[in-house]
């Protein structure tokens, strides 16, 4: 089974991730993916480098994510432009990982893909497993845990699928707003449910 883990930022989605990792369950991360595709002589880098030009590197041959944020972050073509380069890079290697967990005899494998409705990937998992919590409880997480002032905290928040609009496509919720113990048992009943253990 294929179970793809998403949630909002200040869901507690890793903290759930690192609770099925105790379940031994191979785990493919997007943003883990997402760092790889684009590291020192990888085609992607070689292709951003080619659209962008040599100002998108490092001193040490790295892709220069200031400066590339600092120009897509103005330019929605070249927005754009830079996630037709590292997008379908990202999805290839998830895949990639998932069949190599399959072939090597995984009988479940998790994809933690942050952004899985926003980037419409449903398609790529079985289950849907949403890590949720009060609008209330995430924006004061979000605050605290990166010392956003309330205004930006709601703007990082905005700019993502609502986990109301989430939970509608889900399989199974975790409800995340109480203890760290609340939560373990409602991912050992999800998985049970699912006979994943």
């Amino acid at each position: 089974m294929i179970i793809g883990l998403t949630g909002s930022i200040a869901s507690g989605k890793s903290t759930v991730a690192n609770m099925l990792k105790k379940y031994g369950l191979p785990i493919v991360d997007a943003d883990v993916v997402a760092r790889l595709v684009v590291e020192p002589g990888t085609p992607t880098l070689q292709k951003i480098v080619e659209a962008f030009g040599e100002d998108a590197l490092t001193e040490n041959g790295a892709m220069n994510r200031e400066k590339i944020g600092a120009i897509v972050f103005n330019d929605e073509e070249k927005r754009k432009m830079l996630n037709s380069i590292i997008h379908p890079a990202i999805r290839e290697e998830m895949i990639r990982q998932r069949d190599e967990h399959v072939e090597n005899g995984a009988e479940t494998v998790i994809m933690d893909i942050p952004l899985l409705f926003e980037s419409k990937l449903q398609h790529f998992v079985e289950k849907i497993l949403v890590v949720s919590v009060t609008e209330e409880t995430q924006l004061k997480r979000l605050m605290e845990r990166n010392q956003l002032p309330e205004e930006d905290a709601k703007a990082r928040i905005r700019s993502q699928l609502p986990l109301t609009v989430k939970e509608q496509g889900a399989d199974a919720v975790i409800n995340n707003n109480g203890t760290i113990e609340q939560t373990a048992e409602q991912l050992e009943t999800i998985l049970r449910n699912w006979n994943v253990i």
